[in-house]
């Protein structure tokens, strides 16, 4: 498994893997869950996939039965999954607000004095 450095909608993907990851998952739904167009989604699972995050299958049903082609599925692998969560920590932290900064006590304002 190669080491990745997540971009936040990479992030985002990644994220759906680890809310349950023993489900496997399909393009049109993480569409869904992500809010992510295709043209942005496929790139990102296709470069988890070469990373060896996430493994690429079919699913097992009969598409006559089912009235609809096989969907891709996609699992997230069993490293991958402290990994993700390790850098979804730190991206996190990288785009965390700093806290409010604190208004600095006023002094008492004495009235000027007459020259």
């Amino acid at each position: 498994m190669d080491n990745l450095k997540l971009t936040p909608k990479m992030a985002r993907v990644i994220k759906i893997f680890l809310q349950d990851p023993t489900q496997a998952r399909y393009g049109f739904q993480l569409m869904r869950l992500t809010g992510l167009p295709s043209g942005t989604l496929y790139p990102v699972l296709a470069r988890f996939e070469e990373a060896g995050w996430i493994t690429g299958g079919r699913e097992d049903i009969d598409p006559h039965t089912e009235g609809r082609p096989r969907r891709r599925t996609y699992t997230i692998s069993g490293e991958a999954v402290s990994a993700a969560r390790a850098q979804l920590a730190a991206l996190s932290d990288e785009f965390r607000p700093p806290a409010a900064p604190q208004a600095a006590p006023q002094a008492a304002l004495r009235p000027r004095e007459a020259r």
